[in-house]
């Protein structure tokens, strides 16, 4: 019981974080907000439109291109990145606002962020 306490209070404590930056992080249709969610199997990326409550593209180790060769390690991290950005690029949206979801900027998160960076996203 009391590790199951454990878990609800650590989700707890990252979702009053990412609430805390969410009060300086919008997005905007001229500079959308990526958005990461990592969970123990799986990250996912999506690329968010708030004025319009739309999003704009998404990318996760779900999809069957992915889910076949990838879980959710820092390989899987880059490749999400990497597709969430194309997708992005193909839109016409070459500036974003980076929102880590209230986790650490390391590891997965910061893989995901370095490949985005690379395929041609701005933040």
């Amino acid at each position: 019981m009391k590790l199951l306490l454990k878990k609800i209070d650590k989700n707890a404590r990252r979702q009053k974080r990412h609430l805390r930056s969410r009060r300086y992080i919008k997005g905007t249709p001229e500079r959308p907000r990526l958005n990461v969610f990592r969970s123990l199997a799986h990250i996912y990326a999506q690329v968010i439109d708030d004025v319009a409550g739309i999003t704009l593209c998404s990318a996760s180790t779900v999809e069957k291109e992915l889910k076949e060769n990838y879980g959710g390690n820092i390989a899987a991290a880059k490749e999400v990145g990497k597709l969430v950005a194309e997708r992005a690029l193909a839109k016409g949206i070459k500036t974003v606002v980076f929102d880590r979801g209230g986790y650490i900027y390391h590891g997965r998160v910061a893989a995901l962020a370095a490949a985005a960076r690379e395929a041609g996203l701005e933040f």
